[in-house]
């Protein structure tokens, strides 16, 4: 038993109960969420948690046994963290109820017909980036240098280690640090590297999308 509460509802999906949000008859995000969690659903899906009502729902619905996905806009993984706390939840709340963050972005990849050896990038030929690559531009991809998109992921994973600095509402540095140090977090930028050394985008297009993320 699958329930959604988005805002808008951007794809029919076969078997699931989508529900849409509108705020001109005050279907909020809260409102909407309670109603769901009357019918017993398994799985609940929240287009955006965007206050502190609706994040509060979504906790309780977690420790209650069900499943709930939500997204949160945020820099990265770490930081939704410290944005849901920001709202008002309860660390300890957030803590017992958290199974992992994941961040994504996406990047354009480098056009087939046209790229080419990276001079600009050269220098930073190594381990991490392999020989990197750029795209001049073509007929092909228009001018652009680019032709479709893939996604970078960043997957923050809840162990008992890090549920104890979110309950003692650790900061994002000392978050971020654990998990990379304990946890194996590998941020967006370094799953991007993989992209950059196997030629499918550019240096330049991960620093954009990325930075030092």
């Amino acid at each position: 038993n699958i329930m959604t509460v988005e805002d808008p509802v951007e794809y029919d999906l076969a078997g699931i109960s989508q529900v849409q949000i509108h705020s001109r008859i005050d279907m909020t995000f809260a409102r909407a969420l309670r109603a769901l969690l009357r019918q017993d659903p398994d799985v609940v899906m929240i287009g955006e948690i965007r206050d502190l009502e609706t994040a509060q729902i979504a906790i309780q619905a977690s420790l209650t046994g069900h499943l709930v996905l939500a997204t949160v806009h945020t820099n990265d993984s770490v930081s939704a963290i410290t944005r849901l706390v920001d709202m008002g939840v309860e660390p300890f709340l957030l803590a017992s109820s958290l199974i992992g963050v994941l961040a994504q972005r996406l990047v354009r990849q480098l056009c087939p017909h046209c790229k080419e050896p990276d001079p600009v990038h050269a220098d930073a030929a190594s381990e991490a980036l392999g020989r990197p690559l750029r795209s001049r531009g073509c007929v092909q991809c228009r001018g652009t240098g680019y032709a479709g998109r893939l996604g970078i992921y960043e997957w923050l994973g809840m162990d008992d280690r890090l549920r104890r600095l979110v309950h003692d509402a650790a900061g994002e540095h000392v978050l971020r640090d654990t998990a990379r140090e304990h946890g194996g977090l590998r941020l967006l930028q370094e799953d991007g590297q993989r992209w950059v050394r196997a030629g499918v985008t550019s240096v330049d297009e991960l620093m954009r999308v990325a930075g030092d993320r």
